[in-house]
This record gives structure tokens, sequence and C-alpha cells, in this order.
């Protein structure tokens, strides 16, 4: 199964890549694909929105912190509206 969650990158500073990984590995573990970037301190997010739609249809799960960022963002929008035009 693929999540997509947070890899944290910055030693001092907390950065995160988004990434989609297998739930099986660890959290600094061998990504799939990495899917975007979030700086929590200057609120800086960066979507690659073809990718994380590509991975959520294909049954990927969010973690609950990477599900706010992308509420946020609207990606859940375009996943309805890719669902319905497809159907």
């Amino acid at each position: 199964m693929v999540k997509i969650r947070l890899k944290r990158c910055g030693r001092k500073q907390p950065v995160y890549r988004i990434v989609a990984i297998d739930v099986r590995s660890r959290r600094e573990g061998r990504d799939l694909r990495k899917v975007g970037f979030y700086d929590p301190i200057n609120n800086q997010t960066y979507l690659n929105v073809p990718a994380i739609l590509y991975f959520l249809e294909n049954g990927a799960q969010p973690t609950a912190t990477v599900h706010d960022i992308l509420k946020k963002a609207g990606v859940f929008t375009e996943l309805t509206l890719n669902q319905t035009k497809f159907t």
C-alpha cells in the first residue's frame, strides 16, 4: 500500500518533502516519488498536483497532516472533478 506523507529534510529548521512512499518504509526511507514540498516556518507549499492526483486515483492514502495540506490547496476538489468527468 502506498501513502503520501511528510519526509523531514531540515536539521535545525524543519522543512519537509511530501512523498509517495510504501507503508512498510521508515519515515526517512526510500520514496517512490517526490510530489511536493512544505515549509511550516515560512508557510510555503509547492505541490505537483498531477502526480498527487495520479497516486490518489490509484489508491494512495494521505496521512492526516498531508490531508490537511492538500485540502487547503484544493486538491480534493480537482480529484472529484476528474472522477465525475470520466464516469
